[in-house]
């Protein structure tokens, strides 16, 4: 099975087509909810996007030159911090908002920075929508980076697109390394020069040379929606997953970590993983850098024997949902016994699953969660909002039947 395109990978390709004045083609293009909604906020921003034949996408640019006064980011909370510093390089006041829970996610980091960069910004107390005019001027500053790395993107970028000289960004307790890993590479990709020290000190500079008109960019698969396929193999049978790249800096790669130490069967090459079902137990793994395998790993231990251990739940308040209490309450009806104790998540694994209604609370991978922790139910589990999926990988129940799931989907 061919690995879905990642959405982390394709929306910080987007924002770097967006800056990048000449024309992109993006190979193995996303189509999720949230990759559609990245490609709307380029084309409000200026640039053009047009599918080819052949299925990649040509994205045409001159820079940020507005074409709306109004930037929806959808629920995409990458998009909203990525998004907004590049919409702020603009001398146009623009109105940035999103839908679903991005409305209550905290953004008062924007409030504390913009100001700084010679950003006007009015925010309802910290949440959407935000007012801002720029344009952005990068100057040294200092941010926090213990909430999410995603603005520390935004910022990275902006200031790619805009340094006339070396300027520095010293950040604090940076969460998530590896997304900003993920970021560097696609700035460099696309000719922008930017170094750091021990991903406390980042130092942008000016483009040493005008890059090429022409860039081409390959879309990664994506290492956050394969987790859960994987697991799936590990619990109920086996799964070959092609074109997942092992020398990615995608930070939910760690999911191979948790899987061997859980005792599955694990065979790895330079682009594909196999993963068979092996005498499954309990094991401590550290999410604080990839908070967002904590759906899969609950499933993945829902069916180890013995106590798992997941550390990083301070990481999971302001996702789609609150997700240490979502996971702790929809696997508690499928009969898995789950602790939260300061900032770890204890799992006790079921040697049998229960039937039983759970709810998606509208967010993808707890849908995508409860889907594969049904493999192992006694009886059919049924998952409320089960299209909450959509957001970032609208082929997971197609592709979980292809490996021989016996999936239902009310249309209605």
């Amino acid at each position: 099975m061919q690995a879905p395109a990642s959405k982390s990978s394709m929306q910080r390709a987007c924002a770097a087509a967006l800056l990048h004045p000449g024309e992109t083609i993006l190979l193995n293009p996303g189509h999720s909810n949230d990759d559609l909604a990245a490609l709307d906020v380029i084309t409000k921003l200026g640039a053009t996007a047009h599918m080819q034949s052949d299925h990649t996408l040509l994205i045409q640019s001159r820079g940020v030159h507005p074409q709306s006064t109004t930037i929806h980011c959808g629920e995409s909370g990458l998009g909203i911090r990525m998004f907004t510093p590049i919409a702020a390089l603009s001398n146009l006041s623009l109105t940035i908002t999103g839908s679903g829970s991005l409305v209550t996610r905290p953004m008062d980091f924007f409030d504390q920075i913009l100001p700084q960069l010679g950003v006007a910004i009015h925010s309802q107390q910290g949440k959407l929508p935000l007012q801002i005019q720029g344009p952005l001027q990068p100057a040294p500053i200092t941010v926090d980076g213990s909430l999410s790395s995603q603005f520390l993107t935004g910022l990275l970028m902006a200031f790619g697109a805009a340094a006339k000289e070396e300027v520095m960004i010293t950040v604090d307790n940076l969460a998530s390394k590896p997304y900003i890993d993920l970021t560097l590479d696609v700035m460099r990709h696309f000719g922008r020069n930017v170094r750091h020290i021990d991903h406390r000190f980042f130092y942008i500079a000016p483009a040493e040379q005008a890059p090429p008109y022409h860039i081409s960019y390959t879309v990664e698969g994506d290492w956050s929606s394969v987790s859960f396929l994987l697991v799936a193999g590990a619990i109920a049978g086996s799964v070959r997953i092609n074109g997942i790249s092992q020398s990615s800096s995608q930070a939910d790669k760690a999911m191979l970590h948790a899987l061997k130490d859980a005792g599955a069967i694990l065979e790895t090459g330079r682009d594909f993983v196999e993963v068979k079902a092996g005498e499954l137990k309990s094991f401590h793994f550290d999410a604080t850098h990839c908070p967002d395998l904590f759906p899969p790993l609950v499933a993945l231990a829902s069916c180890c024997a013995g106590t798992t251990v997941v550390k990083g739940i301070s990481r999971l308040a302001h996702k789609e949902s609150n997700r240490a209490l979502t996971l702790q309450k929809e696997f508690t009806k499928l009969g898995v016994d789950i602790q939260l104790s300061g900032d770890d998540m204890l799992i006790t694994g079921a040697h049998e699953l229960r039937g039983a209604e759970v709810h998606s609370h509208h967010d993808h991978r707890i849908a995508m969660a409860c889907a594969v922790a049904a493999l192992r139910a006694e009886q059919s589990v049924e998952i409320e909002v089960a299209e909450a999926i959509n957001k970032s990988y609208p082929d997971f129940y197609r592709h979980l039947t292809a490996l021989g799931a016996d999936i239902n989907i009310d249309e209605q």
